[in-house]
């Protein structure tokens, strides 16, 4: 399929791949939906486009793995909201997306699962994830806690069978009952289990892993949601850091750096202990991003946004919850990048380790025969153009005030 004319585009090259080099002056040449060549622009080979393109900085699109909304619009049983969504993610950056669902009754998860599935197989959404509601009742942060349950490996079948391989990645605690059986069922469905949402010790989190060898692991939203790191208690924070240092290929860290979830000094040391082969930047994005402050919902509870920072509705507003993210992802990149963390690294995390994560070979890096997913930015990281599968994505919307 050609959806775009040959271009080439000239200047300063991030591929997405960890620890690379950047190309100051860097080309690449797309030809259809695809990457023909990309390198030092000294070296365009005969044949690409006559015609070049200045751009300030070259990026690949973006890879989110962990996106409940945006544009107004909340990921549920709505395809015409699930697509506002991913074309609202996609002009800010982000071309490649998972669709995440919040805890919810069995049969009203189905339905949206339903109602999505469709939407990946068409290349709207990567993939499906399950925000629960195999969690921890007393860790559920902004998920309805009546909605929680028990692990069912039965009713994780059903949901899996009824995604047809659309499903793939499940947040679940360690410490949910028949916790082997759905990592055993993941597996059979290569659905990543991502663990969060958990009160487990170390000991707990530990064991978790050790009785579930091989195969590839996340962490959801790292630190939120889950005991903090403590010298006496280390809780599951210590062991995940420990493993994704070990075998970043086995365990990829989950970070909201939006600057609400997360201090800028708790990022760079996760990008210093375990580097960015190791960590998926990810928005948790709800309806909010985007938008203006006001009120909205996430699932069945309502959520209150002021100065960009969305929180569970509550008489004191400071009491509720942080209910999701409202960045987009190239915002967070942007962060890191101010916070000290290397361009090379902070693109990489947001893009070739979360599409590597889940398996997705086509996306996450600019190189030649991968999807012609390309973000053109402004020295400032502002997004200028994006192509997805080579086509110009609609302009994306002036920044919130």
């Amino acid at each position: 399929m050609n959806s775009g004319q040959d271009r080439v585009l000239r200047g300063r090259l991030v591929t997405g791949q960890p620890a690379a080099d950047i190309l100051d002056d860097g080309a690449i040449w797309l030809a259809g939906d695809r990457i023909e060549w990309c390198g030092p622009a000294s070296e365009l080979p005969a044949g690409s486009p006559q015609e070049v393109e200045e751009a300030p900085v070259i990026l690949p699109g973006l890879v989110d793995l962990h996106c409940h909304g945006g544009a107004g619009h909340t990921f549920s049983a709505d395809p015409d909201g699930a697509r506002a969504v991913a074309a609202h993610h996609a002009a800010n950056g982000t071309t490649s997306l998972l669709a995440s669902l919040v805890s919810a009754p069995a049969e009203e998860l189905m339905v949206q699962i339903e109602a999505l599935r469709d939407l990946v197989d068409d290349g709207t959404l990567a993939g499906l994830h399950l925000e629960g509601p195999f969690l921890a009742a007393d860790m559920c942060g902004a998920q309805n806690p009546a909605a929680i349950i028990d692990g069912d490996p039965a009713l994780l079948r059903q949901w899996l069978e009824t995604g047809r391989g659309t499903i793939r990645s499940l947040t679940l605690a360690p410490e949910t009952p028949h916790f082997d059986e759905l990592v055993s069922l993941c597996r059979q469905h290569g659905v990543v289990p991502s663990v969060g949402h958990t009160a487990a010790t170390a000991a707990q989190m530990r064991a978790a892993l050790e009785h579930n060898p091989g195969g590839t692991w996340s962490a959801t939203h790292l630190f939120n949601r889950m005991p903090p790191l403590d010298h006496r208690r280390p809780g599951p924070i210590a062991v995940l850091l420990e493993t994704a240092r070990r075998a970043p290929d086995s365990m990829v860290l989950e970070l909201i750096a939006d600057g609400a979830h997360l201090h800028p000094d708790t990022v760079r040391m996760v990008f210093g202990l375990v580097g960015a082969d190791g960590i998926a930047l990810i928005t948790d994005a709800m309806a909010a991003a985007g938008m203006s402050d006001g009120d909205y919902t996430l699932g069945t509870l309502d959520v209150e946004v002021r100065n960009g920072t969305a929180r569970l509705a509550s008489p004191d507003w400071t009491a509720g919850a942080i209910a999701g993210g409202t960045s987009r992802l190239l915002e967070n990149v942007r962060r890191c990048r101010d916070w000290g963390i290397s361009l090379a690294d902070a693109v990489a995390a947001a893009s070739s380790t979360p599409a590597r994560l889940i398996g997705n070979d086509d996306v996450g890096m600019l190189s030649p025969g991968r999807r012609a997913d390309v973000v053109v930015a402004s020295d400032e990281l502002e997004v200028l153009q994006v192509y997805r599968s080579g086509a110009l994505q609609q302009p994306a919307p002036k920044e919130r005030s």
